[in-house]
């Protein structure tokens, strides 16, 4: 393909591993109101999609009503979390050495949560220079609705034509497709045919995505997996 203009990334998933850490504490919080559910199948579900969905699809798996702080509790018992066990996606940190052209991040999730998964992980830097961090909840837009790509997209000075979209969830995917984007599907063992189907390029590790989009080639990345 051409080399594109700009990247932009999705944060949870393809630059850091906080998606399953994150999904156990929430099984766990609600499981003491009577949800069970399997860590595989929540992981697949949530993958994506807006907190407050998701907290709306464990609630009506519930025997009880959730408190009114559920989110408030989650999100400080999950941070805590994030900050002694969160890890960054294998082979990203070398990914984001060579690329030189313009990039961000782009992500559903809050800013301060992005910030802080970024600073554990030593990703921060890569991102804190200039406006290249954005969250739905900043323009009250979440995906698949592909408000935050486009915003993205306008703030670093490009078309949607000019970019790519790296996701690794059917609602991002589905999002980036939306808004005109083309976009690569960062995949897991269970996901890659549903990634392709919505229109993204799949692949299954981050050493291939240099020549994927046409930049410097990484191949002698490690292909230990992510921990």
């Amino acid at each position: 393909m051409k080399k594109p203009g700009c990247i932009i990334f999705d944060c949870d998933g393809v630059l850091v591993d906080s998606e399953v850490l994150g999904v156990k504490v929430l099984l766990d919080m609600a499981s003491h109101y009577g949800v069970t559910m399997d860590l595989q199948e929540a992981v697949e579900e949530f993958s994506g999609i807006r907190l407050k969905e998701g907290i709306r699809m464990l609630q009506q798996k519930a025997s009880s009503p959730f408190p009114e702080d559920f989110e408030q509790a989650f999100r400080a018992r999950s941070y805590e979390i994030f900050k002694t066990e969160m890890r960054p996606v294998n082979g990203i940190k070398e990914v984001l050495d060579i690329l030189d052209i313009p990039f961000c991040v782009a992500s559903s999730g809050p800013i301060e949560k992005m910030k802080l998964n970024l600073t554990v992980t030593g990703l921060i830097s890569y991102f804190e220079k200039g406006n290249r961090m954005f969250s739905g909840y900043e323009i009250n837009s979440w995906k698949p609705d592909p408000g935050i790509f486009l915003h993205a997209a306008e703030v670093m000075g490009f078309s949607p034509a000019e970019c790519v979209v790296i996701e690794d969830s059917k609602a991002g995917v589905i999002a980036a497709h939306r808004g005109g984007f083309r976009v690569f599907g960062y995949a897991k063992p269970f996901n890659g045919e549903e990634l392709r189907k919505e229109g993204a390029a799949v692949f299954y590790a981050m050493k291939e995505l240099p020549s994927l989009l046409s930049l410097n080639d990484i191949s002698n990345l490690s292909t230990s997996p992510s921990i």
